[in-house]
């Protein structure tokens, strides 16, 4: 065959090729189901979460640009369009009302000419900055600007693209890209109006360099660099998905605590940097820094205390902001933040849902000051972060703790209340403080294959505290399915920050398949997927023995809350 035949063969083969691709594109792109809870394309499965966001029977992994805009919750997130494993990264896009219930939509921004769209952020540019919304002079509320990388296999850079009617469809820029260092790793802006200094700003990731870059710009066009971050804490991995945002700080008694020398509510700027792998528990997670921000440079304000783990699970990374949260309070954002609840361990053998990959709930962020007694060490961190889910409880609030009093339980009776009121299920909320008292261990039996709280169970997750090491735990060795990856069946754990405490609150959300921990009031957070079927519904606390006159294992303010099926919003 000439050269001239062969070219030709190959344009046709090529040609036919896109022309399938792209007739699979416009399916996957206008035929998108609801998701999030609601039923999936393909055979179902046990494991197709309630409350959590996922796309059946697709592949998606980062959360990207979510933002709140004209009451609606926007979530755009990395999405393959043509199958459950990651590739041909495009935007995909979901709305909700409530943070809990999903619809998808077609996707936003497709990959395309060979440049798929990587991680970034979505910015309301209602006073038309960036002259790509309407004309000169004009306000234009409700125009979103998403800012992304662009990634080919030589390169990375960063890129804009524009909706003019709230983000249905987008607009990628003449110009692109908007920053470009000619580096193979340069990725995931998060960009932000930073009102103090009248710009807007990126922090972008120097992925392979355990750095983070601080960009300004006027108009989200044009970027000068400000400054740079790291390396620090924890640089095992490559860092990933970086977020700088400013917190509240509340007291532990849950007050806001006012600055008397800035005349205004206290805060500090959180920076979180996502890392894979090199986290607590081996694989991807998300660290975090505290320190002030002053439009130009992060300083942190105890260097070498770290690295902090916002999650100590498997499964939270990829963690990012909500963008235009209402302000709550003087100069004080109410923050909310979501995660990719998935492990780069693991994330392609995942068994299907149908689709691979889901977010975590969302939830409330902010700072806390520690109680005056102890004092902190040099070596930690005064401000500790706090997380609480944003969930989906019943309208009537009829729910309650079964126990009227204030008066701890023993271990049976607390089993005793939970078996009267038939507490199992498979998707809920579990609060309860516990007192471990002189026991070693001591915890809560989740999603177990027998309602006996005293038999045995094939099928089981363990979430306590272990007394001896001081740390709260969850065991998900025997949780189900495991022995699709032998990076998955594992017990993971977290220094508690008030070993010392007699009363642990827990606050522990389940679903289908995945349990989230929130622990001492949020301050301590471990995320697990599990595979469990459907049939282990068993719930039951338990706690090691103890010797005759020692103080037993206690429970308190138990309450259950089942957490109904979502509907499309």
């Amino acid at each position: 065959m000439s050269t001239e035949s062969l070219r030709s063969k190959r344009a046709q083969i090529s040609f036919g090729l896109f022309l399938i691709s792209a007739i699979v594109f416009v399916a996957q792109v206008f035929c998108q189901p609801p998701a999030g809870g609601l039923q999936a394309s393909g055979p179902a499965t046990p494991w197709q979460p309630q409350i959590h966001f996922y796309a059946p029977p697709n592949w998606i992994n980062d959360p990207n640009g979510p933002i709140l805009l004209n009451g609606q919750y926007h979530l755009f997130f990395q999405f393959n369009p043509f199958g459950d494993q990651w590739g041909h990264m495009s935007w995909g896009h979901a709305v909700s009302s409530d943070l809990a219930h999903w619809r998808q939509l077609p996707v936003a921004i497709p990959e395309e000419n060979g440049v798929a769209i990587f991680s970034g952020s979505t910015v309301e540019d209602r006073d038309n900055t960036s002259g790509l919304c309407a004309d000169t002079g004009q306000k234009t509320p409700g125009c979103l600007v998403a800012i992304y990388t662009g990634a080919s296999p030589d390169k990375q850079d960063q890129n804009i693209a524009v909706s003019r009617d709230a983000g249905a469809t987008w607009t990628k820029y003449a110009s692109n890209p908007v920053i470009d260092l000619g580096l193979k790793s340069f990725r995931d802006p998060k960009v932000f109006w930073h009102a103090p200094s009248q710009s807007w700003v990126m922090v972008v990731s120097l992925a392979d360099q355990h750095k983070l870059r601080i960009y300004r710009s006027k108009n989200l066009r044009q970027w000068e660099l400000a400054g740079e971050f790291g390396p620090a804490g924890a640089t095992s991995g490559v860092w990933e998905c970086p977020d700088l945002i400013e917190l509240p700080i509340m007291d532990d008694a849950g007050k806001r605590v006012y600055d008397f020398a800035t005349k205004r509510f206290a805060s500090r700027w959180l920076l979180s940097v996502n890392i894979n792998p090199g986290g607590p528990a081996k694989g991807s997670a998300d660290q975090y820094f505290i320190g002030q921000f002053d439009g130009f440079h992060f300083t942190e304000d105890h260097p070498g205390s770290g690295p902090h783990w916002a999650d100590w699970g498997k499964d939270f990374y990829a963690s990012t902001s909500f963008s235009n949260i209402p302000a709550s309070g003087d100069a004080n954002q109410e923050r909310v933040w979501i995660g990719w609840m998935d492990d780069w361990q693991y994330a392609s053998k995942l068994p299907s849902l149908p689709g691979r990959g889901e977010m975590t709930i969302a939830r409330r962020i902010f700072l806390r000051e520690p109680p005056a007694h102890p004092a902190p060490t040099p070596s930690q961190e005064p401000l500790m972060l706090v997380q609480k889910p944003i969930l989906p409880l019943p309208a009537d609030k009829r729910y309650g703790a079964m126990f009227g009093g204030p008066r701890f339980q023993p271990i049976a009776q607390a089993n005793a209340q939970l078996g009267a009121q038939k507490a199992v299920g498979n998707v809920y909320r579990l609060r309860f403080t516990l007192d471990p008292g002189e026991a070693s261990e001591v915890g809560v039996r989740l999603r177990r294959s027998t309602a006996n709280p005293d038999g045995p169970a094939d099928e089981e997750t363990l979430v306590g505290v272990d007394q001896a090491t001081g740390r709260v735990f969850v065991d998900r060795t025997r949780s189900g399915k495991t022995d699709w990856s032998p990076d998955f069946p594992a017990r993971v754990s977290a220094p508690l920050k008030h070993p010392q405490a007699g009363a642990i609150p827990m606050e522990i959300v389940v679903d289908n398949n995945s349990i989230e921990v929130f622990a001492e009031d949020g301050e301590t957070v471990l995320t697990n997927l599990i595979y469990p079927a459907a049939s282990s519904q068993g719930l039951a606390f338990y706690s090691t023995a103890t010797p005759p006159g020692s103080s037993p294992a206690r429970i308190r303010d138990l309450e259950f809350v089942p957490l109904a099926q979502p509907a499309a919003k």
